[in-house]
């Protein structure tokens, strides 16, 4: 696999499904990955084998530096068919909902968590508790408590000194590194206006059966609230993220419009938003979400306006920094989502193996999912909400695993 086309990535096959942004916001320039040899390999369990969990296990593979130890998914057959791509003994696949405890204490040194956001946070904490690295895919959970947990866990991986990295591709490309750089550096002068832009199609939103099982399938899951955060937290994240990032805060409250437009929906997630957020010095920041079939093309981009210059940060086409001290013509935002997949994959092992414990990304991808979460429910609830009111509900989403093979 060379390249993934805007098409594929946002039309389920390889969707964005479970994939908040590296710590590459003081570089200057993001490392490609390398071919090279390795001092040693790390003992890697991933955590997630379906289409994304098995495409980025042959990343690791192909990477080098990891020995692909074990696998688990829900689904016995999904962590056999990954196992035996992999090369890994059949006594070390493991599925059900416990799959990933038995991983865990399978000897790992590292783990992949690929599943389904509802999970993450149980399955990263757990990981940790064992004193093992973790890589993880975003968004990081589906409502506050789960953030929280990651942000706790995240500060407890540092102090036992474990890696703990969250993947996100469009803070790894160079591009995107040099206009966010400019834009720190003060290249558009005060920062006024914020514009953020998340389109995919929708994803497969089937009848629902006796038991969730059946929601747990080819990014079905998406299409529930609990299960994957819905459309706002799962897919425009990148793009919210990346507003994140350049600014280095995140909303302190917001309002907005939200519904369930795609045809014959089952599932709860709101597909179409429009969120308007504030930041704590009266920076606005407009949000257009859509996730439909209407042969649209896709878009992921942060366009940041300032009084003297405005910029672009993207998943597709061109990044730059538009007039101003600090003009960057850029470039074209080339094949992300493999690119950037490998350069985190290349950093994860550079941090387990040089004991980089910093664990950066970690609260980037919780003020993400915060930020996505008070757009998501201060558009459906069609009102004013703060974070610190959002924070203090701490509301918990439910899923219902009763039926499912433990």
């Amino acid at each position: 696999m060379t390249s993934v086309s805007r098409r594929r990535f946002i039309g389920g096959g390889l969707a964005v499904a479970a994939s908040a942004l590296p710590g590459f916001a003081g570089e200057r320039s993001a490392e490609p990955a390398k071919t090279a040899k390795f001092k040693r390999k790390i003992k890697l369990g991933v955590i997630g084998n379906g289409g994304r969990g098995s495409w980025i296990a042959k990343l690791f593979q192909k990477h080098g530096g990891y020995e692909m130890w074990a696998v688990a998914d829900y689904f016995q057959e999904v962590a056999d068919t990954c196992g035996d791509t992999l090369g890994v003994e059949k006594a070390r696949r493991f599925s059900g909902l416990s799959g990933y405890r038995k991983l865990i204490e399978s000897g790992v040194e590292a783990v992949a968590v690929e599943t389904p956001p509802f999970f993450i946070p149980e399955h990263a904490s757990a990981a940790v508790d064992a004193g093992l690295h973790v890589y993880m895919a975003k968004p990081v959970a589906a409502d506050v408590p789960g953030a929280l947990r990651i942000e706790a866990a995240g500060k407890l991986a540092t102090q036992k000194q474990r890696c703990f990295l969250v993947d996100y591709q469009m803070p790894t490309d160079p591009i995107n590194v040099e206009v966010v750089a400019r834009i720190r550096e003060g290249g558009l002068g005060k920062i006024a206006q914020v514009h953020t832009v998340g389109i995919c199609n929708a994803f497969s939103d089937p009848a629902k059966t006796a038991t969730i099982e059946s929601r747990l399938r080819g990014l079905i899951w998406i299409n529930d609230i609990a299960l994957g955060c819905d459309y706002i937290g799962n897919f425009d994240i990148h793009a919210i993220d990346a507003a994140i990032w350049a600014l280095g805060q995140r909303p302190v409250s917001a309002v907005g419009s939200s519904r369930i437009a795609r045809p014959d929906a089952h599932g709860d997630s709101h597909g179409v938003c429009s969120v308007v957020y504030e930041y704590a010095d009266g920076l606005v920041h407009n949000h257009f979400g859509q996730g439909l079939h209407n042969n649209n093309t896709g878009e992921l981009s942060a366009a940041i306006h300032g009084t003297e210059a405005n910029a672009l940060i993207n998943y597709w086409g061109k990044a730059y920094v538009r007039g101003g001290s600090k003009h960057y013509g850029g470039g074209a935002v080339e094949n992300l989502y493999l690119a950037g997949a490998e350069r985190n994959i290349a950093r994860f092992y550079r941090d387990v193996t040089e004991c980089r414990f910093a664990n950066e990304t970690c609260k980037r991808a919780v003020d993400g999912v915060l930020a996505c979460v008070l757009g998501r429910e201060a558009a459906a609830r069609r009102v004013r909400l703060t974070m610190d009111e959002l924070i203090r509900e701490n509301k918990r989403l439910e899923v219902d695993l009763a039926g499912l093979k433990a």
